[in-house]
């Protein structure tokens, strides 16, 4: 059993940064690909980065501006986020797949002045 759990989000505004980690505690055996995802009220989940094996991948809409990384020893993915538009305000999710697929509860990111 995985078990994700995110951290870092809070109210910034335009332009600012922020990182969002995500610790995971569990079978990291079964773990193939880790990411993470957003969802703004009224719109659908999308995929805003995940890296698989060395293996990076991003949204258009973040590409430039977030950067995705892993720190194997810590069972750690962060989501380090630039140049912040109101845009990306949302739910931001962790995933992880394998054998299974495991979501963390979210955190919530505001980009407002």
């Amino acid at each position: 059993q995985v078990q994700l759990v995110e951290s870092g989000g809070g109210l910034v505004q335009p332009g600012e940064s922020l990182r969002l980690s995500c610790a995971a505690s569990g079978s990291m055996y079964r773990i193939r690909a880790m990411g993470w995802y957003r969802q703004a009220p009224g719109k659908q989940r999308e995929m805003v980065a995940s890296i698989t094996s060395g293996i990076i991948e991003y949204a258009d809409s973040v590409k430039g501006r977030f950067t995705i990384s892993r720190d194997n020893a810590k069972n750690t993915v962060y989501l380090q986020m630039s140049s912040l538009k109101p845009e990306d305000t949302a739910v931001y999710y962790c995933h992880a797949s394998g054998y299974g697929t495991y979501w963390g509860q979210g955190t919530q990111v505001t980009v407002s002045s």
